[in-house]
């Protein structure tokens, strides 16, 4: 049965634990009274996210200062006067203080209004100051989707700099109210270290925040914790968790560049060389700083798929996991690439059966652009324009079946090469012509050195239709060239429409794409 507007209200919204909020609350009685406010009492530390929003599931993330009981109030009202309470989880040590209230049961396509409050372990009326959010649940009939997307944050050395305003393109994506955040990756660079100040080419400083584990490469799993804590130091980005919902994929640098399983490295600034213990802790720390609906660290899959109602779905694609190695990757037989043999079975299946008009596929890198490292190749294509070799085998078979199960309507969205580009990928014009023509839109990075462009290969007859990228490489924050990407779904058309956007909000591009039948 859908939950509707009263049984919401009667209390038929239920914790992770499916226990019934109204027996809760021994007969569904109104909130009770935040607590006896103490000097000594719990604090949050870090604001507060939500995430994975469906239309009737929510993730909601905090951080305590000490152990507490994590409390949430749920409203349809802002000041949340005839809020529901669901108990979540104790933060304690063992999560790094941090925890997840999972939301179920709530009313489809609803602004809805949460409180996050915590309570003393030893004195349940000692709780902390209240910290507020607001989410938007996802449709279950045709209406007007928005949402924004980028990655890669505090890169190249750039990190937070207050005297230029922190993280201010979450202000601009912010501005545009959008149901969710599509985050494309490299949300931390645990490979990053920052120095207190750079000299910028015109003259300037730039002053970055620095923290204690922000001063290395993270290598422990308290070093890739203090990864996601250094963000969180940013009011901007804390206001815009607030406000609105993350979809979060990793790809490298949560756990060091380029990486892939079983690598070993050679670089002098790590004393742990093995790829798969570092990416252990960093898999370990994203779980628990970042508000996924996925809930074991370890087996627990990043790869999903989000219904956001009868126009959109999103598929979440995890292109590191099970990433093969970098090298020439021109292997004409392989079968891996990006995505392993799993994966790609369940994507195929999840396409097929998504009724969805559009499918987005959210992936951490992207499909055609050639991305080198050192003499080896760390993206998808590599350059030689002809038959797919190495990973292109694994998109191309994605992309003919696709195309022989009339999957209609994907739009590729990413981040990854840290400039903003319109690609449109045309089998006419393609070495390899068995798919349907799609676009790819690129947007980023959000506050990080920018580069590019970089070169699209051939295979897939990928045509550049728009390409902002900076003059020079590792570009600062301060000159620009910092870019997000906003998406549109019309209810009444269907109609997906794609801004390209820069710093400021500012549209550099827009394409509208109208859906096939």
């Amino acid at each position: 049965m859908t939950p509707d507007r009263r049984s919401f209200l009667r209390g038929g919204l239920v914790a992770g634990t499916g226990t019934a909020l109204g027996g809760l609350l021994g007969g569904g009685s109104a909130l009770a009274s935040p607590g006896l406010v103490r000097r000594d009492r719990p604090r949050l530390t870090h604001g507060v996210q939500s995430g994975d929003v469906t239309a009737h599931d929510a993730v909601i993330w905090a951080r305590s200062d000490r152990p507490a009981r994590m409390l949430v109030d749920v409203s349809r009202r802002p000041d949340l006067r005839d809020a529901r309470r669901i108990p979540g989880p104790v933060l304690t040590p063992e999560t790094d203080l941090t925890g997840k209230t999972f939301l179920r049961g709530l009313p489809s396509g609803e602004e809805l209004h949460y409180r996050v409050v915590l309570a003393d372990t030893d004195r349940h009326s000692v709780r902390s100051e209240p910290v507020t959010g607001r989410l938007r649940t996802a449709p279950r009939v045709r209406a007007d989707v928005r949402f924004v997307w980028s990655g890669d944050l505090a890169g190249q050395g750039w990190g937070i700099n207050t005297e230029l305003g922190g993280y201010r393109i979450f202000k601009a994506m912010a501005a545009r109210d959008p149901h969710f955040f599509l985050c494309s990756g490299d949300l931390v660079y645990a490979d990053g270290p920052l120095s207190e100040t750079v000299a910028l080419p015109d003259g300037r400083t730039w002053r970055n925040l620095v923290t204690p584990e922000k001063t290395k490469v993270a290598e422990t799993l308290a070093e890739y914790r203090g990864q996601f804590r250094y963000n969180l130091h940013d009011a901007n980005l804390r206001a815009f968790n607030a406000r609105v919902p993350m979809i979060y994929q990793w790809d490298d640098h949560e756990v060091t560049n380029n990486w892939y399983p079983g690598e070993i490295l050679d670089l002098p600034a790590y004393t742990e060389k093995r790829v798969d213990v570092l990416a252990a802790r960093a898999r370990r720390a994203m779980f628990e700083y970042t508000p996924t609906a996925v809930r074991a660290p370890k087996g627990g899959r990043l790869y999903r798929r989000l219904s956001y109602g009868p126009l959109l779905d999103v598929f979440v694609l995890d292109m590191r996991t099970y990433k093969d190695a970098n090298g020439p990757n021109d292997s004409p037989t392989q079968r891996k690439g990006v995505l392993g043999a799993e994966q790609l079975a369940w994507l195929k299946s999840e396409l097929r059966r998504s009724k969805a008009t559009w499918k987005v596929m959210a992936a951490d890198l992207p499909i055609g652009l050639i991305v080198p490292d050192g003499s080896a190749q760390e993206g998808i294509a590599q350059g030689d324009d002809g038959a797919p070799l190495g990973r292109e085998r694994e998109i191309a078979d994605l992309l003919s079946f696709a195309k022989r199960n009339r999957v209609r309507n994907m739009v590729w969205l990413t981040a990854d090469v840290h400039y903003t580009a319109a690609h449109y990928y045309d089998p006419s014009k393609a070495a390899f012509k068995d798919f349907d023509p799609f676009w790819e839109f690129v947007s980023g990075p959000l506050n990080a050195g920018a580069f590019g462009p970089n070169t699209l290969d051939n295979t897939l007859g990928g045509v550049p239709k728009f390409v902002q990228a900076p003059p020079r490489a590792n570009t600062s924050p301060a000159e620009g060239f910092q870019h997000f990407g906003e998406v549109d779904i019309e209810a009444d058309t269907g109609d997906l429409t794609v801004y390209l956007r820069d710093i400021d909000g500012t549209v550099l591009y827009q394409q509208t794409l109208t859906p096939l039948r």
